[in-house]
Order: structure tokens, then sequence, then C-alpha cells
């Protein structure tokens, strides 16, 4: 029964606008049309550039910095031309780091602006991890090619080394081979280095850092090189090169010492536990190509190793994914799990459950393009919003197919939104025209939504969502798909 509600004991517009104002941490500035601050609100005053009797009454693109203030005049402009609703994006640096924030200004009926400005550092950062692992994906694909097509290991070296300069951003890397039969580490390839201080290296194991992180098959890392003036007696010329950060890591293959990589840079590195590992990936295909092109010249080597880099980059990328689109880290974990179970229970064979089990952990990577206004909006989309909102599997697609490894994965990134009937997105495929793999992908990723909790609700009862599933049989979900998906859920009931 509903209770009818006298307006009397509503609270006026002006009440309501403030107690909105309150419940966020945004922050708002009231503009004059010349861009002058007439007032602000601020949920914390970390968030406000500078203090209060710095910028009230002066125009906020005075106040920013000066690339900032010609975005905010540019926006300005517009909005004196007409324009009642403007988004844009800028960055300010602060004693932590660099920070970014969105800006969405809006006009009033008196001509004053509203300028809500909210941090979304976060987000940033994530998108910045998912273009690096990406960026990291390419690369160890191109090592892999490398590796196969190369008989010769100079290049297969030189194209290690430039990979280890640009994904790690160093200054410079060299790599030392170890001879089994006279137990020395020698010279094999460099680069960014100016000098030739290190192409007549012959060490014995044990000696100097490389030697030492060969002999303890452990990572060596020297943070200041300027205060260990004795550390590189090999060369004459090293201290000429102005480095100061060192690492050495030694190079393994079955088991077995094949050689060192040796990285420079010209200050200090803040290395993160994520840079670390890709160091560590890049030296094993390192060694995994100095092990062929020694030992197994006329042999396929095996890629397990090559392969589980790639899932552990992939699965590193939809950790970032989850996290600006606002899922629990958990979702892309679940829906794999559930998908690949599904799957085989479908009886789908192992080497099509292994791009399965990637295409499910990459089902929304064409988010990565879609705007933070768009994708972070917190009420519905209008029709052009849904329309750039709907273009993220062929983004997925744009993404993707170039790395020819993960070409066989693209059905559910692509097609995970059709429906059985026709009317889903992107191609409006309809019946056994949408891929099996998109098919069984579909029915666990709507439950997962469904089970799953949402700000704006709780997860439904697993009943409740094994209902809706059977209701939507032949209209988004293939009726042959769901009995065999709602069989297997009875067994977690």
């Amino acid at each position: 029964m509903i209770t009818e509600i006298s307006l009397q004991n509503m609270p006026d517009a002006n009440q309501q606008l403030w107690a909105i104002f309150q419940a966020f941490d945004d922050l708002l500035f009231i503009l004059d049309s010349d861009g002058t601050i007439l007032d602000f609100k601020a949920g914390s005053m970390t968030n406000l550039y500078t203090s209060p009797d710095k910028f009230m009454l002066r125009r906020i693109q005075d106040v920013m910095p000066a690339d900032v203030g010609a975005k905010i005049e540019d926006v300005l402009s517009r909005h004196r031309a007409g324009s009642r609703v403007t988004f844009f994006e800028y960055s300010l640096k602060s004693q932590i780091g660099k920070r970014w924030f969105e800006s969405r200004l809006v006009t009033l009926t008196n001509g004053h602006l509203i300028m809500l400005v909210r941090d979304i550092s976060r987000h940033k950062t994530s998108e910045e991890t998912i273009m690096r692992q990406f960026g990291q994906l390419a690369a160890l694909r191109s090592i892999d090619l490398a590796i196969t097509s190369e008989s010769d290991l100079q290049p297969v070296l030189s194209t290690i080394l430039d990979h280890v300069r640009v994904q790690l951003n160093v200054d410079a890397a060299c790599i030392l081979l170890f001879d089994p039969q006279t137990q020395l580490l020698e010279f094999a390839a460099d680069a960014g280095f100016t000098t030739q201080a290190l192409q007549y290296t012959r060490l014995q194991v044990g000696e100097e850092y490389a030697g030492k992180a060969v002999l303890e098959r452990s990572v060596l890392y020297i943070d200041n090189l300027i205060s260990h003036p004795a550390a590189f007696q090999r060369s004459p010329f090293l201290m000429q090169e102005g480095f100061i950060a060192y690492y050495a890591v030694p190079l393994i293959a079955r088991g077995q010492p094949v050689g060192v990589l040796e990285i420079f840079h010209r200050s200090r590195l803040e290395a993160d536990r994520d840079w670390q590992n890709y160091m560590e990936t890049l030296a094993g295909q390192a060694a995994i190509a100095i092990d062929n092109a020694m030992l197994f010249k006329h042999l396929q080597r095996s890629n397990a190793e090559l392969v589980l880099a790639y899932d552990k980059v992939i699965e590193g990328w939809s950790r970032a994914l989850d996290l600006r689109n606002k899922e629990t880290e958990e979702h892309s974990r679940r829906v794999t799990e559930l998908t690949v179970r599904l799957a085989e229970r479908m009886g789908i064979g192992r080497t099509e459950l292994t791009h399965i089990h990637r295409g499910a952990m990459l089902h929304d990577i064409g988010k990565v393009a879609i705007p933070d206004s768009i994708l972070l909006k917190p009420g519905p989309l209008t029709d052009e919003e849904w329309t750039i909102m709907r273009r993220h599997p062929l983004i997925a697609v744009e993404l993707l197919a170039p790395i020819e490894h993960l070409a066989p994965a693209l059905d559910i990134p692509r097609s995970h939104h059709e429906k059985w009937n026709g009317e889903g997105y992107p191609d409006r495929l309809a019946g056994k025209d949408i891929p099996l793999a998109a098919r069984i992908f579909a029915v666990v990723d709507v439950f997962d939504a469904l089970t799953s909790n949402r700000p704006y609700r709780p997860g439904w009862p697993m009943e409740k969502a094994i209902q809706y599933i059977k209701e939507q049989i032949g209209i988004h979900f293939d009726p042959h798909v769901v009995p065999v998906f709602i069989d297997m859920m009875s067994g977690q009931a």
C-alpha cells in the first residue's frame, strides 16, 4: 500500500540541492560567465588545488596552471556560445604525484555556471596499467616470433634488449653469455650505452655483481652505483656513463645458468612488484632464446613458459579492468571459472577451452576506450551514450585482433552481448549464428551480474536468478545451454 505524502512536509528545492551536494565528496565551484569563482563547496579541503583566499573572486582559469586554464577557457567559450553541459578531464601535480580530475560544467538559468570536479586518479591509473600490460603482451609476442623465426641468436638478443629498455623504461641493458667450458661470462649484446664500456667483458662466476648473480642464482640490485666505485673494475669507461641504478638478473634455462641480464639507469628506479615480475619474465625469455640457439638450434622449443607469461599478463589486465569498471576484483575470475566449467559440460575440447578462458578474462577489454564520464556515470545513459557504450565489443576486436595468439579468443569479447532472438549487439546475430562460446558466456555473465551486490541493489538469491535465466530461454539465451547450466548450478545450491 502506498502512503500519500503531504507536499507541505517535503523539503524545498534549495534544501534538496544542498542535501545532494553534502552527500557527495566532489568539489563544486559556482562561477559567473567569465569564470570568476563566486562560491565553492569541498567535501575535503585536500581536494583544493590552492587555499580559498587565493582563488575566491578570481577567474578559475587564472588560478589553475596554464594548460588547464586554457582548457577551461575553451569550455567557457563554448558555454557562452550556447552549450548547456560540458565534460573535460585534466591533471594536476600534487605532493603524492600526478592526480587526474573529471569536470562537468553546467549552465544555470541565471547565466552562472556550476563546475563539478571529481578525482578519477584511481581509474586513470587502472587505464594506464591496462595499456602498459597491453604493450607488455605485444612485446612478449614480438620476442616469441623472433625466437621461433631466427636461427641466429644476435638479432633475438637485440629484440629482447630493445623491449627491456622500452617496457621497463630504463636507459641501458646488456646480456652476458655463460660459457660452460671456460666457466666465464662474456659480452653478447647491449643497448643504450654511449661508450663501448662492456663490450670486452670476461668475468668469472662470482666476480663483480653479474658473476655473483649467476653464482647465487638470485637478482642483485644496487640503488646507487656512485657509492660503489670499485663495483665495475672490468671497464674504466663505465663510470663515464653516469649510471645510478643497476640490476643483475641471472638467466636460467632448464635449471642451468646460460648468462646474465644487466640493467642500468641514470637515475633511481621506482620499481614495484609488477615491474620486477615483468623484468624476470623478460629475463626468462632471454634465457629461453639463448638455450634454444645454443642447444636446440634445429628443434622447436616448448612454448609453455611463454603461454604462462601471456596468461599472467591477461589476468593482471583483467583485474585492472575490473577496478576501472568498478567491478569487484573477483568478477572476471568468477565468470571465467563458471564459463570454463559450463563449456566442459557442453563437451568442448581442451584446446578450445584455453581460448574460452582467455576470451572470458578479456570479455570487457573494449571498455578501456569508453570515457569515464559514460562508463562510471551513476545515472541512466542517454541514447547517444548508449551508442558509444555499445561500441566496446568492436573496440575489443580492434585491440586484440593484431595479437595472433589471442585471435581464437575473440568470440566472447565480440559477441557476448548478442541475444538468441537477434536483438543484441553489435552484429544483431541470432540463434546458432552466435558463436557457441559467446552463448555459453552470456548465461554465466548475466547470472553473475544478478547474484552480485551492486551500489543500487543487493544481489539476488540464486533461485531468483535461475528463474530469470529460465524465463529468458529462447529470448536472450540458447535453449540448449540453459538446462546444462541449471544442472551444473543445482550442485552448488
